[in-house]
């Protein structure tokens, strides 16, 4: 008996040297680490830091409204859903003519923004910016891995706006980011990006940017900073994300707008929050009729619902469908599309 007592105390002094030495290394880890960030911060300069191109850059300036229509927009078609159209074997679907409607899985592009509401006016852009492929690529590559929570893509992407290195990923976000990328993929999230900036060096460079782009840059570093600790939740990220309250709506881009698409179709967005969005396709028979033998092909991951006021978030739409009735069938034949 004196033996395992003996030995139960021999243990339990080693084990707690061990978390006491542990302790002791993360502290030494962790300074070394923030003296590493701030020196290369002040070896970048806080002029550079502020002219590092945003991960997406796409803006209300980059939607052409040439050709877009009210709300009240003449169509006599009921719409049909999107989802039942054939698929694209790349992704998306075969259009048709007529009008179709989708209710999908959608994610928020521009952390430190305001929330969409009701009355906010939202148009097509496409996806720019020096990570646009890198967003396209996990919004197709979700699409085959059901098993991963919209969340967790969600963080996953928050961390590729806010400009956060590869090799800061901790936690389940690095596992995500391996699920949906590829090893090439995953180098491209080193380059372009930023290191956690300190408190004084934050400071400096939000007193160089204008009121609107504050909040950005502050919610950016915060998102870095949580990622970096691979000790968050979703909430805490989503507190960092997005602003509370709601941003003036612009009068002159009301909530239902058409945009004419590249494609030469029409799309309209009604977002639901940020995490869904309701989307009208309509397609003209004049426009099938014109392509002949072509196809046209509708991929929601080349897509930006873009919010007429700044202050609001950029939605990535998908082509994955919330709750999809699959017992409707459509009525329109497509003509030439198996």
């Amino acid at each position: 008996m004196k033996i395992i007592t003996r030995l139960f105390f021999v243990i339990l002094f080693q084990f707690t040297y061990i978390q006491s030495s542990q302790a002791q290394f993360g502290d030494i880890k962790d300074k070394i680490l923030g003296a590493g960030t701030s020196l290369a911060s002040k070896k970048l300069g806080i002029d550079k830091i502020l002219k590092q191109p945003a991960a997406i850059t796409t803006s209300f300036e980059d939607v052409n409204r040439n050709g877009a229509k009210m709300p009240d927009f003449l169509i006599k078609e009921k719409a049909q859903p999107l989802y039942l159209l054939p698929k694209a074997p790349n992704g998306g679907f075969f259009l048709c003519a007529g009008l179709y409607e989708m209710t999908s899985k959608s994610y928020c592009l521009h952390a430190g923004t305001f929330a969409p509401s009701s009355g906010d006016g939202y148009m097509f852009a496409p996806v720019l910016g020096p990570k646009e492929e890198i967003v396209t690529a996990i919004l197709k590559s979700a699409e085959k891995h059901p098993e991963i929570n919209q969340h967790d893509i969600q963080i996953l992407l928050w961390t590729i706006i806010a400009r956060t290195k590869f090799a800061d990923y901790n936690g389940n976000v690095k596992l995500t980011a391996v699920a949906l990328l590829t090893p090439i993929q995953l180098t491209q999230l080193e380059g372009g990006v930023l290191g956690i900036l300190p408190g004084n060096l934050m400071e400096k460079a939000k007193d160089k940017l204008p009121d609107n782009l504050k909040a950005i840059f502050e919610a950016e570093n915060k998102i870095r900073q949580l990622v970096a600790s691979g000790n968050y939740s979703y909430d805490e990220m989503e507190k960092y994300a997005i602003l509370a309250g709601i941003a003036p709506a612009r009068t002159d881009i009301p909530s239902g707008i058409w945009t004419l698409h590249p494609a030469g179709y029409y799309v309209r967005y009604f977002p639901a929050g940020y995490s869904k969005t309701t989307v009208q396709v309509y397609v003209p028979k004049e426009l099938i009729l014109s392509l002949k033998d072509s196809k046209i092909i509708y991929d929601a991951t080349n897509d930006i619902a873009c919010p007429a006021n700044a202050g609001s978030q950029r939605l990535a739409q998908t082509n994955e469908p919330l709750n999809p009735d699959y017992t409707i069938k459509l009525k329109t034949l497509c003509v030439g599309i198996k």
